[in-house]
């Protein structure tokens, strides 16, 4: 069963870490302790989808399984909650989920958390400029898709709004639009490698 998220959360900084964790890996849990100490997070919340409806093609797990990896991957972190929250609202573009998040904790600072890989293609999401409008943002390095991704739609739509490194730590404190790139070392898991019997690190 998933994680229950806060009922109380007023006051509180979340990172929220939203994808179809197919499966989930250290990857994901590497952005997110990450997250916790650079962006001085008080709990990154992983919403696992139901399907992502850009990769429909991709042969996704059952979510009860998904949802299972996931917490077995997070069961050392606590200040992790793996939740089935898109299942519940019914929602499946990121807007909308956001959408459901803010009305439901109108007190929370929330920031979105994706890798250079999301940024480099979210200009293919559904209105996904309203999305730099509803929550600062944080976008990690990826190896090979951070150049790319910086020089893609949304980070030049948006140039203006980033800040620095040294201000990440209160970006949840930032009325959006605002973003920041953090170069970090990175854990080249992949959901995708893990899926086809190439990735030797889980």
């Amino acid at each position: 069963m998933p994680e229950r998220l806060r009922v109380e959360t007023d006051g509180l900084q979340i990172g929220i870490l939203g994808g179809s964790f197919n499966p989930a890996h250290s990857g994901h849990l590497h952005i997110s302790e990450l997250s916790l100490d650079l962006l001085s997070l008080d709990e990154v919340w992983w919403l696992v989808s139901p399907r992502n409806p850009l990769k429909e093609s991709v042969e996704l797990a059952p979510f009860e399984d998904r949802i299972v990896r996931a917490i077995g991957v997070t069961k050392h972190e606590p200040r992790i909650r793996v939740s089935d929250f898109e299942r519940k609202m019914g929602t499946v573009y990121t807007v909308d989920t956001l959408e459901s998040l803010l009305q439901r904790y109108p007190a929370t600072r929330f920031i979105w958390i994706m890798g250079a890989d999301n940024l480099a293609e979210l200009h293919r999401w559904r209105n996904w400029e309203r999305l730099f409008d509803q929550v600062p943002v944080a976008v990690f390095d990826r190896p090979t898709y951070s150049f790319p991704a910086l020089e893609g739609t949304a980070a030049r739509k948006f140039a203006a709004e980033r800040v620095g490194r040294g201000d990440a730590v209160s970006l949840a404190k930032m009325a959006p639009p605002a973003w920041t790139f953090l170069w970090t070392a990175f854990d080249t898991a992949s959901s995708t490698a893990i899926r086809t019997g190439s990735d030797r690190t889980t």
